[in-house]
């Protein structure tokens, strides 16, 4: 015999269930329980960069720009649109050559899949590989790198913040043209390269080399390639020293290259204003270059860069340079500040955390408010390639030990001076 089963009849068994089921709505929709209403507690962003060998230096930069931007951020109540949550920063390190970081990327995936977006990895190199990763996963990826690559390639969700390397490179010589004139009286009429073969280098120098140097009546003399790291810069700086061009482009990507070719410039008599030297990138302007450099040998060095904090700029300055000890607040550290609070903003307008929508946001700024003012040019809209529209070329000059902003006039806080031989 089969055992007796006691059940209230159907219509009571779902008055249960019903009455059951509405208990625990009640529950889960009591104040203070964020989750509940669709909100998350906390959004993560990434910042992936080197954080080990020879780009550290300008990764901690990095990472120290985006820290003070999310206090910032938290402090003054979160992401109101989602009920105050709180920003979480996941520092990643990019490792030291093109194949760690894409491994990082994957890792990066793989481990932190509810990312609403990452910022960084200035070196282009770097970031082309990173971006094949991140694209695919449909995660929003800005970044300052210079690289016209970068957004060749029809991605959808990476977000180049900094004028491309053409850009620069198209406005470079016109500015130091007139730089040399007001100078000396006349433009430069020959120039030397010495650069390492990375992409961002590769970029700056297509066009110049391929018209830039032929319209502004420039003769390219002596053109001198290296893989990084360099481990001696005698036969290189020897050949300067031979051809004495008007100008040298020294376009090293990292802080140890940087010192071996400089300091041999200056051993060969070369440096502090000999020959004016134009450098390019975020670490020509790291706080770090003091510490192996004495500044009479930076002196009248300058410097094309995307980005860095200057006039309208002073209450960032002084907070960043309390927080963390550092002297000023360089390209890489106010970029990704600005980063973070562009997507702040973006998920403000789209309301919600997820990556499409927070790209779909980005993709649909045209302002000059908020965030913008973290970028020169202070624009803050993109193109239909994820580049940034109106995006400035800033030139820095080392000028008593420190990189002063002397272009564009809207952000510049010294004179220019050009180093006479």
């Amino acid at each position: 015999m089969k055992p007796h089963i006691h059940s209230a009849p159907l219509p009571k068994r779902r008055y249960f269930m019903s009455l059951a089921l509405a208990a625990g709505l009640t529950f889960a929709l009591q104040p203070g329980q964020g989750w509940a209403q669709g909100h998350p507690e906390e959004v993560k962003i990434a910042v992936i960069v080197p954080l080990s060998g020879p780009w550290a230096r300008s990764g901690e930069l990095h990472v120290k720009g985006a820290q003070l931007a999310v206090e910032d951020i938290n402090k003054a109540g979160g992401i109101k649109a989602l009920g105050g949550a709180k920003i979480k920063l996941i520092s990643v390190d990019a490792g030291d050559t093109v194949e760690k970081a894409k491994n990082a990327a994957q890792r990066m995936l793989a481990d932190e899949p509810d990312l609403a977006g990452a910022t960084g990895a200035f070196a282009s190199s770097f970031t082309l590989a990173i971006t094949e990763m991140t694209e695919r996963a449909k995660l929003p990826f800005l970044t300052l790198s210079y690289s016209d690559h970068i957004n060749d390639r029809g991605f959808h969700y990476v977000f180049q913040t900094s004028p491309t390397a053409n850009a620069q490179a198209a406005v470079t010589l016109p500015i130091l043209e007139k730089l040399s004139s007001e100078a000396t009286g006349k433009p430069p009429k020959t120039v030397g390269i010495i650069m390492d073969n990375t992409a961002s280098p590769a970029s700056f120098t297509k066009e110049m080399r391929e018209s830039g140097f032929k319209k502004a009546g420039m003769e390219l003399v002596m053109d001198e390639v290296f893989t990084p790291p360099l481990s001696d810069a005698t036969s290189m700086v020897q050949r300067l020293r031979n051809t004495r061009p008007d100008l040298v482009f020294m376009l090293s990507t990292n802080i140890p290259d940087t010192k071996l070719v400089l300091e041999k410039m200056n051993e060969m008599r070369l440096g502090q204003g000999r020959i004016p030297v134009v450098t390019n990138g975020g670490h020509m302007g790291a706080p770090e270059l003091l510490k192996v450099l004495d500044k009479s040998i930076l002196e009248g060095v300058m410097v094309v860069i995307a980005n860095w904090s200057g006039k309208g700029h002073e209450d960032i300055n002084d907070a960043f340079r309390k927080r963390f000890n550092e002297p000023w607040m360089p390209q890489d550290s106010v970029s990704t500040y600005g980063d973070i609070w562009l997507f702040k903003e973006a998920i403000e307008k789209a309301g919600s955390a997820d990556r499409v929508k927070v790209a779909e946001a980005i993709r649909a700024f045209d302002t000059r408010e908020g965030a913008a003012k973290y970028y020169a040019g202070g624009h803050l809209k993109f193109d239909e390639k994820g580049r940034r529209v109106g995006a400035e070329t800033v030139v820095l000059q080392w000028i008593d030990g420190e990189p002063l902003p002397v272009y564009p006039p809207n952000l510049a806080v010294r004179e220019p001076v050009w180093p006479k031989k």
